[in-house]
């Protein structure tokens, strides 16, 4: 299991060009991190992206996880679109893992994931990261690194916490959105048995384009 030491795996869904302050502070944050989303256009995009490969470069020599983006609608995406983008992202970006978003919870998608799973270790080595936002079947535990069992909102953490998990096999991540400072949702997390995490401040549409309080540069 992960020490809190680098526990923070981020989703940060903003371009370097814009917000290249923000991008040096994620690296800055090295031995801070389990892991970095990168997700140039809603997965890898069309065409590399320079300035996206130049941060991913820089994440990789602090010795940071790069973790290319892709949305599964819940298995409804053809497994070929899927790993065409996840092949995108290796090439590109030079991605050592994958972060699978939109990712079903019930064990009769499991067959999918399961193929999936099975193609993406094909690939090559790189963790897998499932973020289900809920607790998912505990088989998927059987397939993934991490699983993703919370993405919500502080107030909603606080109020209505993920239940025990019981399954095995891979460590839990929990995100959350609209965390006022000051609030260690470090500890709320590994009381909820999760070794990873990430808090930030954004909220509505797009909370993921924005850092956790501690990384955000100072102004």
């Amino acid at each position: 299991m992960p020490g809190t030491s680098n526990a923070l795996l981020v989703p940060y869904y903003e371009h370097p060009v814009v917000r290249p302050a923000e991008w040096d502070a994620l690296v800055a944050a090295a031995p801070r991190l389990y892991g970095v989303v990168l997700n140039p256009a809603s997965g890898p995009g069309d065409r590399p992206d320079p300035a996206f490969a130049v941060v991913a470069g820089r994440l990789r020599a602090a010795d940071v996880r790069v973790l290319g983006y892709v949305d599964t609608d819940y298995g409804r995406r053809p497994l070929a679109d899927v790993l065409r983008e996840l092949t995108r992202h290796r090439d590109w970006y030079g991605t050592d893992g994958t972060f699978l978003d939109q990712v079903a919870a019930a064990e009769s998608e499991f067959g999918y994931y399961r193929r999936l799973a099975t193609a993406v270790r094909g690939l090559g080595p790189g963790t897998l990261v499932l973020n289900h936002g809920t607790a998912p079947h505990p088989s998927y535990a059987r397939i993934a690194d991490v699983l993703v069992t919370f993405e919500g909102t502080w107030a909603g953490y606080r109020r209505r916490p993920p239940p025990p998990w019981t399954g095995a096999g891979a460590s839990l991540c929990h995100l959350v959105h609209g965390v006022p400072a000051g609030v260690d949702v470090a500890a709320s997390a590994r009381e909820r048995g999760a070794a990873l995490y990430c808090a930030v401040p954004g909220v509505g549409d797009h909370p993921w384009g924005t850092l956790p309080h501690a990384l955000e540069p100072a102004p």
